[in-house]
């Protein structure tokens, strides 16, 4: 045991030396060839885990603009405005990170598929080809169109050119299948042929079992994605984008038997995080290597949407404990309190530092610095299936999958009564019969206002996947038409930002980065004028339905 903790310290090293080894983050190359980085250099042994202990870390620390936008965060009064974040008016390079990142890990399992393709090593194919689908999902619900079947390809492909997302998405899905096949053949998946896969596969140590059930869960969210719903008063009309048969490809998935991921079954990794090398969540926004204060978790507070300046939030209006669990009380206080989106510095002098509730809730990091590092939760996964049941798309009762996400989303959390463990989810879900928001056969409590149904399951994934997963929520808001609370009585929101001059409205997708118009011109311009409002049929996300 000893030995395996020692060399996967050793992993968070390697990743570092990949960055070095693959391409420069900050100017990610899309044409890079993943054969440039050779096997007298690293090979996909090692890449596999340093790549995954990357994703983990991307995963923590890309998304406090949406934290922000969703309204789960704001800044500190503290601090002056974040006018581009807050304004949602910005340049090309806003969140290029985005793009560098998951391009460049994306080349990482790019390495992996290729190389142990040609080693006949098929369970590391099939994780990687499962780890590159999840980072080109994450870059099209951003971006839309961009370079996927000529990107990696080096010099053949100089400027690549865009792939339709609806496309993109499409070949996911059978890349998804591939990797099903690959750990399903007892040859190519043999511990034989894929020497240390039981240590150097972060998440799950080799065990192919859990890696279909991984990428069935991968293929049931690209469907959800592609599934929309529209609210009007209290009647819901729910779609699916033409071109891919949603229900086939669901039928699919319920056929090939092994299911999804179910509660405590997350794609997570802990390669050995201390407090010199810390959980990448803590390292963001509690406490860097150093010990020094993370600037991140400095600046951002706890949105009043989300907890109220009173213990009177959106949390709180249910009754709903995870917000003990999402965010720190302020120093020496007995209730939260947040402070409003946009709100300029100095307005208010008890919105500033410590009399603000902090965004690093302990259920968030319950063993601080040493804490698993999240890339897929079980309750995002147990979220997904709750709105398949509902559609009809797999087998179940959409009442029961739905409570069992709620109580998983808890359970994650550290909710547990010690006796009972499920009793203080089951609370919450009892002591809001007949609310929208929580009850899924909650009536309209007016002719204007939804009704239960997706109503209910949008909206507990708001509650549940605040830090955890907010892309996942940023793409429901976009799938749907969705006011959260309204249905309830409570304030409509997210909340838009009253920083002066401030669009009305959240952007739907982000641009190209400048990088792309300097070297990729022609097939970046093919793209048109963006517009990240009111985006048109070419630039909108092939499933967003605003």
């Amino acid at each position: 045991m000893k030995t395996i903790k020692i060399r996967n310290l050793a992993l968070l090293a390697i990743s570092t030396i990949l960055v070095a080894t693959s391409c420069k983050k900050s100017d990610f190359a899309i044409n890079t060839n993943p054969d440039d980085v050779t096997a007298s250099t690293v090979d996909y042994i090692s890449v596999l885990p340093a790549a995954q202990a990357y994703t983990a870390s991307i995963t923590a620390s890309q998304w406090r603009f949406l934290q922000h936008w969703m309204g789960y965060w704001a800044r500190s009064g503290s601090y002056q405005s974040e006018q581009t974040t807050e304004s949602y008016q910005f340049t090309n390079d806003y969140q290029v990170g985005i793009w560098n990142n998951y391009y460049y890990n994306a080349n990482n399992y790019n390495f992996v598929i290729t190389n142990a393709h040609a080693k006949g090593a098929g369970t590391y194919e099939a994780i990687g080809r499962i780890m590159k689908t999840m980072d080109f999902q994450v870059l099209v619900d951003v971006y839309g169109n961009i370079p996927y079947l000529e990107a990696f390809y080096g010099t053949t492909y100089k400027t690549p050119k865009y792939t339709d997302d609806l496309d993109i998405y499409k070949d996911l899905l059978r890349q998804l299948d591939t990797a099903i096949t690959l750990l399903k053949d007892p040859d190519l998946s043999s511990t034989s042929v894929n020497p240390l896969i039981g240590s150097n596969d972060l998440v799950f140590g080799g065990n192919t079992t859990m890696w279909i059930k991984a990428a069935n869960t991968l293929k049931l969210k690209l469907l959800i994605h592609c599934s929309t719903t529209k609210f009007v008063n209290n009647t819901e009309i729910n779609s699916y984008v033409s071109d891919i048969d949603v229900a086939a490809e669901a039928a699919a998935i319920v056929a090939e038997g092994s299911g999804f991921l179910g509660r405590g079954e997350s794609i997570k990794i802990n390669p050995g995080y201390s407090g010199t090398k810390p959980n990448p969540f803590y390292r963001t926004y509690r406490f860097n290597e150093s010990g020094n204060t993370a600037s991140s978790g400095d600046i951002s507070k706890a949105n009043i949407f989300a907890v109220g300046t009173n213990n009177d939030g959106y949390y709180q209006y249910d009754g709903d404990p995870r917000v003990n669990k999402f965010y720190v009380l302020p120093t020496g206080a007995t209730k939260h309190r947040g402070i409003t989106f946009g709100e300029i510095s100095g307005v208010d002098p008890n919105n500033v530092g410590n009399k603000l509730s902090s965004v690093y809730g302990t259920g968030l990091i319950p063993k601080d610095a040493n804490t698993d590092a999240w890339i897929l939760t079980s309750v995002e996964s147990m979220f997904l299936q709750a709105e398949a049941v509902y559609r009809g798309l797999i087998p179940g009762d959409s009442e029961t999958a739905l409570g069992d996400a709620i109580r998983e989303s808890f359970t994650w959390l550290g909710i547990i009564d010690p006796i009972n463990a499920d009793a203080p989810a089951n609370a919450y879900i009892t002591g809001n019969a007949g609310y929208a928001d929580v009850d899924i056969n909650a009536a309209a409590l007016s002719p204007t206002q939804a009704a239960g149904g997706m109503y209910t399951i949008l909206s507990q994934k708001w509650f549940a996947l605040n830090s955890i997963a907010t892309l996942e929520v940023w793409t429901d808001y976009r799938r749907s038409d969705i006011v959260y609370g309204a249905a309830v009585d409570f304030d409509p929101g997210p909340p838009i930002s009253i920083l002066a001059g401030a669009s009305p409205k959240i952007p739907t997708r982000l641009f190209y980065p400048q990088a792309e118009y300097n070297y990729n011109a022609a097939n970046v311009g093919a793209e048109g004028v963006l517009d990240l409002f009111n985006p048109s049929a070419r630039n909108r996300i092939f499933w967003d339905l605003n």
